[in-house]
């Protein structure tokens, strides 16, 4: 009778524990920023969502009695611009669109199973589901109209 010692098992690394948090950052931007203004504008937004990534993972983490250590991964979750205006709640921003981006895989670090970036389609674009308002004419159009660009990133952080 063969069988095998619960001390014997298959050898390897343990995977570590992580936690993976989205955070966000908005900003104001103008209604018609022009494309460097506008990806100014976005990147300054992501750096917020990365600090709010963080102190999400930290509150997080210390709730359940652990630390955050390195950074695992980090994923650009892209963003998007909302308008509104005394005349409509949802009016259309008309400015240059930054270089929102949607990231298929991290950016960096390794995780066991990870499939190689060139291997993977491409990233399907996200679509708002935010309601499209017809322009009105120009003579009626409000100069009050203001705007917020909302940039989202994801992190996953180990475990201590």
């Amino acid at each position: 009778m063969l069988g095998v010692a619960s001390g014997e098992g298959p050898t390897g690394t343990a995977t570590p524990r992580t936690i993976s948090v989205q955070g966000t950052g908005t900003l104001p931007i103008g209604p018609r920023d022009d494309a460097p203004t506008a990806t100014a504008t976005y990147r300054e937004g992501a750096a917020k969502a990365l600090a709010d990534a963080q102190t999400k993972a930290s509150f997080l983490a210390s709730h359940a009695g652990v630390t955050i250590t390195a950074v695992q991964s980090i994923g650009e979750d892209g963003g998007y611009i909302e308008c509104s205006s005394p005349t409509s709640e949802y009016a259309e921003y008309e400015g240059a669109q930054p270089d929102f981006g949607y990231a298929s895989v991290p950016s960096f670090g390794v995780s066991s199973g990870a499939v190689a970036p060139a291997a993977q389609s491409a990233p399907a674009k996200r679509v708002s589901h935010r309601p499209r308002i017809k322009r009105k004419p120009a003579a009626k159009k409000a100069s009050a109209t203001s705007c917020n660009l909302t940039a989202q990133a994801t992190i996953v952080y180990a475990l201590g």
